[in-house]
């Protein structure tokens, strides 16, 4: 009986299509340049290599999910920032309190 051989070069071309999809603005060279970059030569690289790096690489892309604040959260954050000194100067007297 005849071994099978892992699909690996059809699930590469999968992978391939659903970072197309996901990721329409994207070429395919971007992609690949990407996932592929730690290889350096990529000429010898096996097929389940190649599978494993655009896994990891289609994974990666999918936990970069862009955080939008809105402008309230925004001033908060610049507000809080500014004063600082304020509120480390608060906490530092509420310590004094205690001794």
């Amino acid at each position: 009986m005849k071994k099978r051989k892992p699909k690996h070069y059809k699930e590469i071309l999968e992978t391939l299509l659903e970072l197309h999809k996901s990721y329409p603005s994207y070429s395919m060279g971007k992609h690949l340049s990407t996932a592929l970059d730690e290889y350096g030569d990529v000429w010898g690289i096996s097929d389940k290599e190649m599978l494993f790096a655009l896994t990891k690489y289609k994974a990666q892309m999918e936990m970069d999910v862009e955080h939008e604040t809105d402008e309230e959260e925004i001033q908060k954050i610049i507000n809080d920032g500014m004063n600082l000194s304020s509120s480390v100067y608060e906490e530092d007297e509420d310590e004094n309190e205690y001794i």
